[in-house]
């Protein structure tokens, strides 16, 4: 590991016990680390326009910074066990390349804040990359409720046939909890959007700092203003933006467990294509769904890491080392979280309907509930049409599908689904989202 950035002249370091400390910290830097630049190119230009550096010192930082960006991305520079973290390796290029000019880079900020707003681009790149995920599922789920909305299908509940359905009402269903999900992903993105920099450890510089010029800069429209509450939100901001993650993911399981069902051999209402399915390893005749089941497990990481930064949390007011522990699981959920995302949209548009199994599955008790309504609307006391139709369910009509959807006419319903309305709605979170990319500006 190179020099500490905090160590005195002299100081002895155990090698054991700063491998417990760094534990995979500067790994961890590689998803963070592009952000910590565009941070720290941000905080040079504002200590210039106070004063602290020179127009000539500001540009050498950032043509330094520069270079660095591009060394990391093609893979030059590597960021490994030879620095103690991301922010530090920063910092020892800068003064690898510009001497004494690099070793002020950091006049004005502690790694606390320079952590803190790295994480909260980050945070903004990935809550625009769920928005805009969750957007492109919706899309597909009102594609395909629109094309295939009028095929019959069951529908359930407690797992038995209930009444008579249709895809467009299936699909539907969850055209508009992922524009839901969107719209929450957008809102949680604009909570968290205030900068931290320049409140150093938590309790403030004495001096001028820019800070409201920098936020500008990072594109942050507002300050975190209070030093201390900057350090009393790591893991508060971090669990928000997990619990964005977590409700697109809970709506994706919901899903998963409909196609586990629905493509099973008693069910065939959905057919998978090969790129969806494995054989088993025994069984000649297995296809096995594990694309659908890992997109079911996958918000169990999501969850998981909810409960480790939780745990984490149990802290008085300041910065403390407890903290660095809430890193991993925030990197590894929204990564292996969004990767499942990503995947949704392709499923629902390749996915099969077998209409005719559909159709067939539907059968002539689950029209009760329309004749007792048909009695209900001639004057009848619904509870009394209730029973009368219970008593007589073994000799239902049952061949009137259409007809029963095309009564349910209710808004939502069978009949007035109304995914004009959902697409207007999408197409209004669409536009919250925006055409900006901190990803690609890092």
């Amino acid at each position: 590991m190179a020099g500490l950035t905090w160590a005195e002249d002299g100081h002895a370091t155990d090698a054991e016990v700063q491998e417990f400390l760094a534990g995979d910290d500067v790994f961890l830097d590689r998803e963070l680390f592009l952000f910590d630049i565009r941070a720290t190119e941000a905080h040079a230009r504002g200590l210039g326009r106070i004063g602290i550096l020179t127009e000539a010192e500001v540009s050498a930082m950032t043509t330094e910074l520069e270079a660095l960006r591009r060394d990391f991305r093609n893979g030059s520079f590597v960021l490994d066990a030879r620095h103690e973290d991301g922010h530090s390796a920063i910092e020892a290029h800068l003064t690898s390349r510009l001497g004494e000019t690099g070793k002020r880079v950091h006049t004005g900020r502690s790694r606390n804040d320079q952590v803190q707003v790295a994480i909260r681009l980050y945070l903004q790149d990935r809550l625009r990359t769920l928005g805009t995920t969750c957007v492109a599922i919706a899309e597909a789920m009102l594609t395909r409720a629109e094309a295939d909305g009028a095929m019959a299908m069951p529908g359930y509940t407690h797992l038995q046939r209930a009444v008579p359905s249709n895809v467009g009402l299936w699909l539907g269903s969850f055209a508009e909890a992922f524009t839901d999900d969107a719209a929450f992903a957008v809102s949680t993105k604009e909570w968290l959007a205030s900068c931290p920099l320049g409140t150093s450890a938590g309790y403030g510089v004495n001096l001028p700092l820019d800070r409201e010029g920098v936020a500008r800069d990072l594109g942050l429209p507002r300050l975190q203003v209070n030093p201390m509450y900057v350090q009393n939100s790591r893991g508060k901001f971090e669990l928000a933006a997990l619990g964005a993650l977590a409700q697109a993911l809970f709506d994706v399981r919901r899903f998963a467990w409909d196609l586990s069902l629905f493509t099973s051999a008693e069910f065939a209402f959905v057919g998978l294509p090969s790129a969806y399915v494995t054989g088993s390893s025994l069984m000649p005749n297995k296809k096995n769904p594990d694309v659908v089941e890992l997109l079911r497990a996958a918000a169990a990481t999501v969850i998981g890491a909810q409960v480790e930064v939780m745990s984490a949390l149990s802290l008085p007011s300041g910065y403390h080392r407890d903290l660095q522990v809430t890193k991993a699981p925030l990197l590894r959920a929204m990564r292996q979280g969004l990767a499942a995302l990503s995947l949704v949209a392709r499923l629902v548009r390749d996915f099969t309907l077998n209409a005719s199994r559909m159709r067939e599955a539907i059968t002539k008790e689950m029209f009760a509930t329309d004749h007792a309504t048909d009695l209900a609307k001639s004057g009848m006391p619904f509870r009394d049409a209730y029973r009368a139709v219970a008593k007589e369910l073994g000799s239902l009509a049952g061949d009137g599908i259409e007809e029963s959807l095309a009564a349910r006419v209710s808004p939502g319903a069978t009949a007035d689904l109304r995914l004009a309305e959902l697409r207007a709605r999408l197409s209004a979170t669409r536009a919250l989202l925006g055409n900006g990319d901190l990803h690609a500006a890092t």
